[in-house]
Order: C-alpha cells, then sequence, then structure tokens
C-alpha cells in the first residue's frame, strides 16, 4: 500500500482591497477564503491553489508553512 504524500501548506494573507478588482478575481478571493483585508488562510499546496494565488497575487501575500 502507497502512502499518501503531505503536502505543504501556505498562508495565504490578503493585503489589498478587491473592491476595484475585476469579478473574478473577488471570486477568486471567496474561493480562497479570503473575505477581508489582513485575513489570513492555510491552504495545501497544490497546482490548484498555486493557479489562484497567481491570479490575486497582487492582493496577497504567501508564506509556507514549516
Amino acid at each position: 500500500m502507497v502512502a499518501a504524500k503531505k503536502s505543504a501548506m501556505l498562508t495565504i494573507t490578503q493585503t489589498k482591497s478587491a473592491i476595484t478588482q475585476k469579478p473574478a478575481a473577488r471570486k477568486t478571493l471567496r474561493a480562497l477564503g479570503l473575505t477581508k483585508i489582513g485575513a489570513s488562510v492555510q491552504q495545501a499546496d497544490v497546482p490548484t491553489v498555486r493557479g489562484m494565488i497567481r491570479t490575486v497575487a497582487h492582493l496577497v501575500t504567501v508564506e509556507e508553512v514549516k
């Protein structure tokens, strides 16, 4: 039996407002679980989350959790 590989975790913090952004960027922030400036969430470091982060990179900061 193959053990599941544990993926690293990322801490994503919203640093800028989504008010003036396009609807797609606002929806991406909501999908990541971010609602307010200063809010932080932890997500798994997987390609789908990395793609979402790339979409809103100008609004968030990302740190890898050790």
